[in-house]
């Protein structure tokens, strides 16, 4: 009877795997098979030169994925990163929990005195708030800690968020079990600092001591700079610094930050002969969102290539889908629908969007006369949109670049959309649209360069203070 059991138990585990090695071979497929047929930049990048490498790693990949089927992730982002495009990527989802199946760790700890914690003013031991939710850490066993989850999107109460070697000095090794990665353990560093009221996880994320004031302790988390940041606390800004210059911080054209901030201190900015963009750290966007921004630099009709859609059955079928589930922005469904008919009488092709003006020459009604001399602050995280701004922002004859590295170089191939893989565990984005740029005036891996370099060290946070690079420039224009 054992011997039977045993026979089953080894076919089902065999059964699984198999199982499992399908999945992620059908999620592979379908990555491969839709950038060939439907990435904009396929044809561009994919020549007789160089056919034989993206089918010798294709066929690398399928090897190594019968090997390590638990890899995937790995072997589709090679896959992507081949083309060099960073609008061409995989991501993994947080797909829900499977208990009982050994897809992830849930440890769980028994009890802790809430209040005895709370008194805790010294060592790691205590309760901690961050921007998502509160937890507790207390001492485990010897000189081991272990965090647990109190009020955390993600975890259970009394879940094990991590486990904490105290190595001395206020310095700890951690072993986390992150809710998207499925819990299982990953090796991360960890630092007491502000006489113990801030632990810090190191190049990641930062909690305060919570105290019985919520507002207290929100504002001491906001107000500290972390000693190991992760570079994303970029916040906007908008001032005077002297009767000649104002200054303007924009992190991003994902909303109508800029051209709201533009239109709120328009009287301001328009009276001193100075302005100065700061976009560092802005990953793009929307090309509306700094309409106001282009419109307030403009000197003189400059070229507008704008982009070309790629006509191809599956780019139709998402947008007919995005339309037919209601996923259009409100406002826009005439014109996606006006695309999508032109895109259907041009399968194979590149069309240009009917609902907008395709002329290259972009004329507009006003120049200004202030600002004068306009200083834009860049860095190597600008990205897309951001990038589209600086191209019309350097036809400007106000415009100077300042900054001590060219931009990120993403944006040849735009307009991305999401797909699910057939596993439902990763997820595609896939860029549907081609600049007119092209091929004689690339920016992908190149950047746009700054004119002015900036001789300081970079600030790696910046939130919403002013730093040493801000006053180079206004020294500069004054």
């Amino acid at each position: 009877m054992k011997k039977v059991f045993l026979l089953f138990l080894v076919a089902g585990l065999i059964i699984s795997i198999q199982a499992q090695d399908t999945d992620y071979l059908q999620d592979f497929e379908f990555v491969v098979t839709r950038v060939k047929k439907d990435y904009p930049g396929y044809l561009d990048k994919v020549n007789e030169n160089n056919i034989s490498q993206i089918e010798d790693l294709e066929s690398d990949l399928r090897k190594k994925l019968h090997q390590f089927p638990d890899s995937c992730v790995y072997y589709l982002k090679a896959y992507t990163d081949w083309f060099k495009d960073h609008h061409l990527r995989i991501s993994q989802n947080n797909l829900p929990k499977i208990k009982g199946k050994g897809q992830e760790i849930e440890k769980k700890y028994g009890s802790f005195d809430f209040d005895e914690l709370f008194s805790r003013t010294e060592s790691i031991e205590g309760i901690w708030r961050g921007y998502r939710g509160n937890f507790a850490i207390t001492k485990d066993n010897g000189k081991n800690y272990v965090g647990i989850a109190i009020e955390f999107p993600g975890y259970e109460k009394n879940q094990i968020m991590f486990e904490a070697i105290d190595l001395g000095n206020n310095e700890f090794d951690l072993i986390s079990y992150r809710d998207y990665r499925h819990y299982q353990p990953e090796n991360e560093k960890g630092s007491l600092h502000q006489n113990q009221s801030v632990f810090e996880i190191h190049d990641d994320t930062r909690f305060v001591r919570q105290s019985e004031d919520l507002k207290a302790d929100l504002s001491f988390f906001l107000s500290y700079i972390p000693q190991y940041p992760n570079g994303l606390n970029t916040y906007s800004v908008a001032q005077n610094l002297s009767d000649s210059t104002f200054y303007l911080r924009i992190p991003g054209f994902y909303s109508s930050l800029a051209n709201d901030l533009v239109l709120k201190h328009w009287d301001e900015i328009i009276a001193r002969p100075n302005l100065i963009i700061d976009i560092r750290n802005n990953g793009g966007g929307q090309d509306e969102y700094y309409e106001e921004l282009a419109g307030l630099i403009y000197t003189n009709p400059y070229e507008n290539k704008g982009v070309e859609w790629y006509s191809t059955g599956g780019i139709v079928a998402d947008w007919e889908a995005s339309i037919k589930n209601g996923e259009i922005k409100e406002g826009y469904e005439e014109s996606s629908i006006a695309l999508l008919e032109s895109m259907k009488k041009n399968i194979g092709g590149f069309v240009l969007n009917p609902n907008y003006d395709n002329e290259e020459l972009m004329v507009r009604d006003t120049i200004y006369q202030y600002p004068k001399k306009v200083g834009i602050i860049i860095n190597g995280r600008n990205a897309s949109s951001a990038e589209q701004f600086l191209l019309t922002a350097k036809q400007s004859a106000k415009v100077t670049l300042f900054g001590n590295e060219n931009s990120a170089g993403v944006l040849d191939y735009s307009n991305c959309t999401q797909k699910k893989s057939p596993s439902g565990k990763y997820n595609l984005y896939l860029p549907a649209t081609r600049s007119r740029r092209l091929p004689e005036n690339p920016i992908d891996n190149i950047g746009i360069a700054p004119d002015i370099i900036i001789p300081l060290e970079p600030k790696e946070q910046l939130f919403n203070r002013l730093d040493d690079w801000v006053y180079f420039v206004k020294y500069y224009l004054e």
